[in-house]
C-alpha cells in the first residue's frame, strides 16, 4: 500500500518510517512534488491535522496522513500548544523556540508538560483521528543532540534523559507521536 504522509520534515518522516510495517509505503510531500505551503489555520491541534489532510486529499487521490504536535507547558498555560512550532515568531528556529521557552520558564517551579500528537488519516475519503500524548517535563538546560524541536529540553515521566538522548526506536515506543502513529498502524494493518 502507498500512502502519503503529509510532511517535508526529515527528521518526522525517519521517525514515521522506523515503526511503518513493510508493506506501507510511505510517501512524502518532498516525493509528490507537492511544494505549496499547507494551511495551518486551526486553533487545535486535531483541528490543524485534519486541514493539511484534507488539503492534500483535494490536490491527490491517494490515502493521506497527516500530523499536527503541540507541547503543553502547564506552568504557562499550555503555552506553546498549537503556536510550538512558531512560539518564537514566524521565521524563528527550534533553538529560538527553546530559548523562549526556557526564558518563560524561568521563574517557575512547576515544570511539567505534556507532548500532543494528532494523526488525521483520509482512507476512502474518510478522515479517523489518532492522538497520542506523552507526560514529562521541561529540563533547565539542553540535554543531547537527537532528535528535533524540543527534544533536548523535554524528559518522559519515568526517564533520566530527553528524548534527544534516546535513539529513534527507544523514543519511538514512548513519544506522543509513538503512540499516536500505534494506533494508525493498527487501523490500517
Amino acid at each position: 500500500m502507498e500512502i502519503i504522509f503529509a510532511t517535508h520534515n526529515k527528521n518526522k518522516l525517519k521517525e514515521v518510517q522506523i515503526m511503518m510495517p513493510e508493506n506501507i509505503k510511505l510517501l512524502s510531500l518532498d516525493d509528490i512534488g507537492m511544494h505549496e505551503d499547507i494551511p495551518e489555520t486551526s486553533t487545535t491541534i486535531s483541528g490543524n491535522a485534519a486541514q493539511k489532510v484534507q488539503f492534500i486529499r483535494q490536490r491527490y487521490d491517494l490515502p493521506v496522513f497527516a500530523d499536527d504536535t503541540g507541547l503543553e507547558v502547564f506552568a504557562l498555560n499550555n503555552e506553546p500548544g498549537v503556536y510550538s512550532a512558531r512560539y518564537a515568531g514566524e521565521h524563528k528556529s527550534s533553538e529560538d523556540n527553546m530559548k523562549l521557552l526556557l526564558k518563560n520558564l524561568e521563574d517557575k517551579r512547576d515544570r511539567s508538560a505534556r507532548f500532543v500528537t494528532v494523526f488525521a488519516l483520509d482512507m476512502d475519503r474518510c478522515q479517523t483521528l489518532f492522538e497520542g500524548v506523552c507526560d514529562g517535563v521541561i529540563t533547565k538546560s539542553y540535554q543531547g543532540d537527537k532528535g528535533f524541536g524540543y527534544d533536548p529540553i523535554f524528559m518522559p515521566n519515568g526517564y533520566e534523559k530527553t528524548f534527544a538522548q534516546m535513539s529513534l526506536v527507544e523514543k519511538g515506543e514512548i513519544s506522543h507521536r509513538g503512540i499516536a502513529l500505534k494506533k494508525l498502524i493498527a487501523y490500517l494493518t
